[in-house]
């Protein structure tokens, strides 16, 4: 007996000096075993959890909308593993790799989960800082532009308050209303994209809120519309400035309400899902031009994001493009060929009006172009053949700005070789810059 005591004590001891966090519980949720590093993590003591449910001992569910017992039946696979955000005793958000795995017993019969957690955040910080991130959920992209906005998506994520974007077609809205939502306590919930402009007029109330059976023609059966099939998550409307005027009025009542009917129906719905809205276009203009309701428009503005063009973080392309090149590998099963200096700068130096989504297309074009192992200029779309020659001999080039040098310094702690690569230049182009502008390098 007393080795068997001294056995689990040790055991106690290993787990307690492990880097991760580790959290079990039963099918009840009762809480046996909590250590050290998760005590850490999270804030709480394993003195106020051990034995108790562990939404009510920590506030809510440690894995978020992906928890497994939060519904009428357990759903558990036997591992699985994802990157979430969870919240602290004290308030505070921490980004987590998380494993959760079912604990079965000597017959093989599950009668727990294990989780499994560590913690990123001061890593993802310092990466960021650093100018060492070059993606975040998805989005590709080191310009200091985009990293403003990857750290914008991080300080959102941990609200519900209604988020809109805007930006040009194809700089990536949809990524970055997924990138808010999976960043979330959502995460693990559905996320549902709607584009207004694309559905039509005398349908969109029965997408956006179902109908009942019998309420026009053709509707041989009841339909959940999106919000519903949304429960838990995260709608987005994408091009909003595209609602009808009459659609705009249902839809602020929801977001004052949080309830609605479906068409033909009597009974009032609730739905508890997060707004993220996006659109193109200047909505103020559009408010002043009558064509979007102003009340409307200050329940979806409360928290903007703007999404640069890709003309405006020039020195991501690069990136980009082998972002491109590799994902077409993977998909076809052969190496794609590589992009010559010459045909890199033409890239560069094209305005992109298109953005994200054209480059992807001229990648692909230039793929199935080029006859070789490398892409050259004539192997690109026609439109990259008018850029100046001028532009192409000088190769890739980013203009400098004080505000956007002054945040690099900052952010690399006056380090300008950090900072060069930040603003994506060379240590020689950011110095000369410095000369012709004193009063910089010497804040």
């Amino acid at each position: 007996m007393n080795s068997i005591v001294g056995n689990v004590k040790n055991l106690e001891r290993i787990l307690d000096n492990l880097k991760d966090g580790i959290v079990a519980h039963d099918f009840q949720r009762r809480i046996f075993y909590f250590n050290s590093e998760a005590e850490r993590i999270t804030g709480f003591s394993r003195e106020n959890v051990i034995g108790k449910d562990c939404h009510d001992a920590l506030g809510g569910p440690l894995c978020g909308a992906r928890c497994s017992f939060c519904g009428e039946s357990v759903d558990l696979a036997e591992t699985t593993s994802y990157q979430t955000n969870i919240v602290t005793r004290s308030g505070e958000t921490r980004t987590v790799e998380m494993t959760v795995s079912m604990m079965k017993d000597d017959e093989e019969q599950p009668f727990g989960v294990l989780a499994v957690f560590r913690d990123l955040t001061d890593l993802l910080e310092l990466r960021r800082k650093a100018g060492e991130m070059v993606s975040f959920s998805n989005i590709i992209g080191r310009d200091v532009k985009m990293l403003d906005v990857f750290q914008q998506v991080r300080d959102v994520a941990e609200y519900d308050f209604p988020v809109h974007l805007f930006g040009e077609t194809g700089t990536g809205k949809e990524l970055v209303a997924a990138a808010i939502h999976n960043e979330s306590q959502r995460g693990g919930g559905p996320f549902v994209p709607i584009n207004c402009g694309a559905l039509p007029e005398n349908l969109i109330e029965s997408e956006l809120f179902g109908h009942v059976k019998g309420a026009f023609s053709g509707a041989v059966r009841d339909k959940k519309g999106r919000f519903e099939l949304a429960e838990g998550g995260t709608v987005f409307l994408d091009e909003v400035a595209e609602l009808s005027l009459e659609m705009q009025v249902k839809l602020l009542r929801f977001l004052q309400e949080g309830t609605f009917e479906k068409v033909g129906g009597e009974k009032t719905l609730t739905s508890d899902v997060r707004i993220i809205s996006a659109t193109n276009k200047d909505l103020k203009k559009e408010v002043k031009a009558g064509r979007f309701r102003e009340d409307l428009f200050y329940r979806l503005n409360v928290i903007p994001i703007i999404l640069p063009p890709l003309r405006e973080r020039r020195n991501d392309i690069p990136l980009l493009v082998d972002h491109f090149l590799d994902k077409c590998t993977m998909r076809h099963g052969r190496k794609s060929p590589d992009f010559s200096k010459d045909a890199m700068s033409r890239m560069v130096a094209y305005t992109w009006p298109g953005n994200v989504r054209e480059l992807e297309n001229a990648v692909q074009f230039s793929i199935v172009r080029c006859k070789g192992k490398t892409v050259m200029p004539s192997d690109l779309p026609m439109e990259l053949g008018v850029v100046q020659e001028e532009s192409v001999k000088r190769g890739p080039t980013r203009k400098l700005e004080d505000a956007s040098v002054r945040e690099a310094l900052v952010k690399t702690g006056g380090n300008k070789a950090k900072a060069a690569r930040i603003l994506g230049v060379g240590r020689a182009t950011l110095y000369r810059f410095l000369d012709d502008h004193p009063s910089l390098a010497d804040e």
